[in-house]
């Protein structure tokens, strides 16, 4: 990649926000915001952050990969017989901590209280989402691997679509698309994808099933892949057969939705707005009831981070967020359909990432 990842930078913007909210320190237990932070990839590891320094807390299983990853930075070790809580606790009583703010969000309640329980000379705060509206903006490391994902993505879509048959299941296919990503040199799929014959393209979520492509004239596929801890999230609907004029009605009212909202997307634009803009082209086509999810959020390491394009988001856009737009009308029992690209928010406007055919006349 000719980019590489600032993680100097991404802790001083940390402790940039730690002063600005007065808050003494910050327990970090969310191994995304860990990886985010310090580049460490494996999954059993907190962060102490105070006074401009950080420390991991890992275990001995991670001791190479630790010095790998992050040779520069400090780090504490647990024993074997002592629990990532247990540990927290013994390290902020050895930093003599006495006010500690936790990311109370990625623990259990049962962790929270061991936690209390063995720190009782200090006095625990939840502080989570500041690491979380760090990550809300990317850096050029982070587009370019989004990219990268995106490209992985698409170029397995097109490999599947070209090897479909009518006798291949939505579990066939799925299995298919996750193999080709991998093929590609992806790590794997960015979540379950989805795939739905017909009526049964109405599930927003719907998991593969074995019915087979033949029992419809089209299929909903929403899809990702995973590159360099990365990311892409999409959906495409595929016409295999004849379709109705009421389907195509449906089809074309999603796609002018989605690309309305696209073209509204810029810094400065209220989040619950583009929603509102998709929304109202849908609403005044009479399938207002059959859209029933927000129109887009936010991804990079996880597929679902903190922005989402949904009403009552009065927050605006800012420059180097990326977000999903995707708008969709599901009638139960009969036809769905949803139209998913990823977007960067520039410092002027908008850039589509993805580019899979999606008008009428390419599909159809």
């Amino acid at each position: 990649m000719s980019t590489q990842p600032d993680y100097s930078k991404r802790c001083d913007r940390l402790f940039r926000q730690l002063r600005e909210q007065k808050l003494p320190n910050l327990l970090v237990t969310s191994h995304h915001n860990v990886t985010y932070l310090t580049g460490f990839t494996g999954e059993d590891a907190f962060l102490f952050a105070q006074d401009g320094a950080v420390t991991i807390l890992s275990d001995a299983r991670y001791e190479e990969q630790l010095q790998h990853e992050c040779p520069d930075l400090p780090v504490f070790i647990r024993n074997a017989t002592t629990s990532m809580i247990e540990a927290s606790a013994t390290w902020l009583e050895s930093n003599q901590a006495t006010s500690v703010c936790v990311e109370s969000q990625s623990m259990t309640l049962a962790q929270w209280e061991i936690l209390k329980e063995k720190t009782k000379g200090a006095s625990l705060s939840s502080c989570s989402g500041i690491v979380e509206r760090l990550r809300e903006r990317k850096d050029a490391f982070e587009i370019e691997s989004i990219e990268r994902a995106i490209s992985i993505a698409e170029r397995a879509f097109v490999s599947v679509q070209a090897m479909m048959t009518e006798g291949m299941t939505e579990k066939a296919v799925a299995d298919e698309l996750e193999y080709s990503i991998r093929k590609l040199g992806g790590s794997g799929s960015a979540f379950k994808t989805i795939v739905g014959v017909g009526a049964r393209a109405a599930l927003p979520h719907g998991r593969p099933s074995l019915q087979r492509m033949e029992e419809a004239p089209f299929v909903l596929i929403d899809w990702g892949a995973k590159e360099n801890l990365y990311l892409s999230d999409l959906t495409r609907v595929i016409i295999t057969g004849k379709t109705n004029s009421k389907f195509q009605k449906i089809y074309q009212t999603v796609l002018n939705a989605q690309e309305a909202a696209i073209r509204a997307i810029r810094p400065g634009a209220k989040m619950s707005d583009i929603d509102a803009i998709a929304r109202t082209i849908i609403e005044q086509a009479g399938f207002g009831k059959r859209f029933t999810h927000s129109l887009g959020h936010s991804f990079g390491l996880q597929i679902h981070e903190t922005i989402r394009l949904a009403k009552g988001q009065d927050r605006l856009l800012e420059p180097d967020m990326v977000v999903t737009v995707e708008p969709g009308i599901y009638i139960p029992g009969v036809a769905g359909v949803r139209i998913e690209d990823d977007v960067l928010v520039t410092k002027s406007g908008n850039r589509v990432l993805s580019s899979l055919p999606k008008q009428w006349e390419q599909i159809a």
